[in-house]
């Protein structure tokens, strides 16, 4: 039977290969597989191309399926129970027909949907709020950049082996360092049963375990008598708030459980200046050069390669911007109190022109770089597999990889399991919260700060650029034209003095270039930094919101306990976890300070540096011609 779709939206061809649609109209599909976002079809006019996969509706042919019995495996039905267990007895509602009369069509492909507002200098810069909450991060639909056919397939990690929830009790794959070890247990994957060496069974909940290796069950919790435990701290009214997206709300209250390997562990120890992250053992850079134009498809698709050559392996790879962006996907997602740099935005048109290449080069360098210098980010599974799988035609090794790290299972609530704080350690709440303020403050008047002097450096570019060119010209424009017309006097005496006046206006000519390139020497290297550190700057609202959402809960339960409606003991279980929160927070502000400073100190002494080179060229050419006129 023939494939066919129904189109949604109206969709106006606008580029060889694509066909119209009218919104209604059956099609029929080539093949139902898309191609970064694109489905081959003919329409009822007999035109055959590419449209947006997103315009369409793909029309199936209903299924038979055994009808619903009474306790039988149908479900659904009055008589039986849900056939899932997260579906409701009665089923769901009836879906509208169709979408409201105000429901705009998405985007096409090939249409860039900009993420936020950044820098204006260049078109490029960092958008201020790329991602908003990281974990909420989604990868955009449209350009070059989306996922292939050759990248991934219809294959979800439930079908793989050892998935949860899939055939297999263990872990096991081919890439057992982001599995972990097999758990007991078949059918559904492992159960709470003992784990292999170095897994840890970890739980904030008052019925399991916190903390026992292999996971055995924990000893009866006895409660002094006459302790009252009516009351509970209260949970967020705004579902969709950070502190409740990214499960900090969960962790502190107590609900998170799973198993934590040696080699998830992210330590924060307590250094010189109060809590750091424990440094890399195995330090690396990574390179990025050679930016290529490649094409796929017979041609119909082209894209950037960049070369990367990690230090730790020297194996050098090759990656497209889709890479990067999957990378940060997931890395936002997982790390919920970690500053993840943002990426350089991405551009509808002109994206394989020499200048904006030059460009994403070196902010992808830049983002490089505070990938590897940070002691969580540079050990993450995905950033080593990213690193360091090998580039291939069919790209099995990728996507074996690219699975294995979408499965992971310390993400939100369990994130925070992960954590690993300085033993009998504890923190002043007051003292905590007194400096997290003092951090707001700080990146708030830093935010305000790089922008003026951003927008500052645009305008003397720009000028430099245009202006400083133009008026250097005119005056070495001027000058020749006085040599030309001393040059009517026709006296051999004045021949030096005419030659000297002309080679002057050359040299403004020459000064004039020197201004209009110089920015690319200086200017521009300050604001790729600005630029990179907006991106940071819009990360810590999200960061701060998580400690200041567990800071409440902990004042709501000193309360309740002050009242006499909870017990003292959860009160305290609810602040170590708010401790945790703490420390982690804590350390990432001191990566932060730290990378700041040498950045900031790196790119002033560069900058000052070529400044000093730029007008020692001007003061050179000023010298040769002044030299002309010892002769005259």
């Amino acid at each position: 039977m023939a494939l066919r779709a129904r189109a949604l939206y109206d969709f106006r061809s606008e580029n060889p290969g694509e066909i119209s649609l009218r919104e209604h109209e059956v099609l029929s599909l080539c093949s139902e597989q898309d191609i970064e976002g694109w489905l081959e079809g003919v329409n009822s006019r007999g035109d055959r191309g590419l449209f947006p996969a997103s315009y369409v509706q793909v029309l199936r042919a209903p299924e038979p399926g055994p009808g619903p019995g009474p306790g039988g495996d149908g479900g659904g039905g009055p008589g039986g129970p849900a056939r899932y267990a997260n579906v409701p007895a009665g089923g769901f509602e009836p879906l509208p027909a169709g979408p409201p009369a105000a429901f705009q069509p998405p985007p096409p492909p090939s249409t860039f949907q900009p993420l936020g507002a950044g820098f204006p200098y260049g078109g490029g810069g960092y958008p201020a709020g790329q991602g908003g909450y990281q974990g909420g991060y989604a990868a955009s639909q449209g350009s070059d950049d989306d996922w292939d056919d050759e990248w991934d397939d219809s294959s979800t990690a439930a079908d793989e082996p050892g998935a949860p929830g899939g055939g297999s009790g263990g872990g096991g794959g081919a890439h057992p360092d982001l599995d972990g070890a097999a758990a007991a247990g078949g059918g559904g994957g492992g159960g709470g049963g003992g784990g292999a060496g170095g897994r840890y069974r970890l739980s904030t909940r008052p019925d399991l375990s916190l903390g026992s290796r292999g996971g055995g069950p924990a000893g009866p919790q006895h409660h002094p008598p006459g302790a009252k435990s009516s009351a509970t701290v209260s949970r967020n009214l705004n579902r969709f708030s950070t502190f409740v997206k990214s499960g900090g709300e969960a962790f502190v209250l107590g609900e998170a459980s799973g198993f934590v390997k040696d080699g998830d562990k992210l330590c924060v120890v307590l250094g010189p200046h109060g809590p750091e992250w424990q440094e890399n053992p195995y330090p690396f850079q990574c390179s990025i050069d050679d930016p290529t134009k490649q094409t796929k498809f017979k041609g119909m698709k082209s894209y950037i390669s960049y070369k990367l050559v990690p230090t730790h392996t020297r194996v050098p790879v090759h990656r497209r911007y889709k890479h990067f962006d999957w990378l940060y996907a997931r890395l936002a997602e997982k790390f919920p109190v970690i500053s993840v740099p943002h990426l350089p935005e991405k551009q509808a048109t002109g994206r394989f022109e020499e200048d904006f290449i030059s460009k994403r080069r070196k902010g992808l360098v830049w983002w490089m770089s505070h990938m590897a210098s940070h002691p969580v980010l540079a050990q993450c599974d995905a950033f080593q597999h990213f690193l360091t799988c090998p580039s291939s035609a069919d790209g099995k090794a990728w996507k074996q990889g690219k699975r294995k790290a979408e499965k992971d299972e310390m993400v939100g609530a369990n994130f925070f399991l992960t954590l690993s704080t300085p033993p009998a350690a504890a923190l002043d709440l007051q003292e905590v919260e007194s400096k997290i303020d003092g951090f707001k403050c700080f990146t708030k008047k830093m935010d305000d700060s790089a922008l003026q002097l951003n927008h500052t450096a645009n305008e003397f570019a720009r000028k430099q650029v245009t202006g400083f060119k133009k008026e250097y010209q005119k005056v070495g424009q001027s000058l020749r034209g006085l040599s030309q017309a001393f040059e009517l006097d026709q006296q051999a005496f004045s021949a030096g003095l005419n030659q000297a006046i002309a080679f002057t206006g050359d040299a403004y000519d020459a000064i004039g270039e020197l201004f209009a390139d110089q920015p690319r020497q200086d200017l521009d290297p300050v604001m790729d930094l600005l630029a990179l550190y907006q991106g940071h700057l819009a990360n810590f609202p999200d960061i701060i919101h998580v400690q200041k959402g567990a800071l409440t809960k902990v004042k709501e339960s000193r309360r309740h306990v002050e009242e006499g409606k909870m017990e003292v003991q959860k009160a305290d279980g609810i602040q170590d976890r708010c401790n945790t929160i703490s420390f982690a927070t804590l350390a990432e502000i001191h990566h932060f300070h730290q990378i700041r400073v040498r950045d900031f100190r790196s790119q002033m002494q560069h900058f000052l540096q070529q400044q000093i080179i730029f007008f020692q060229k001007v003061t050179q050419k000023l010298e040769e011609a002044l030299h002309k006129y010892d002769t005259v």
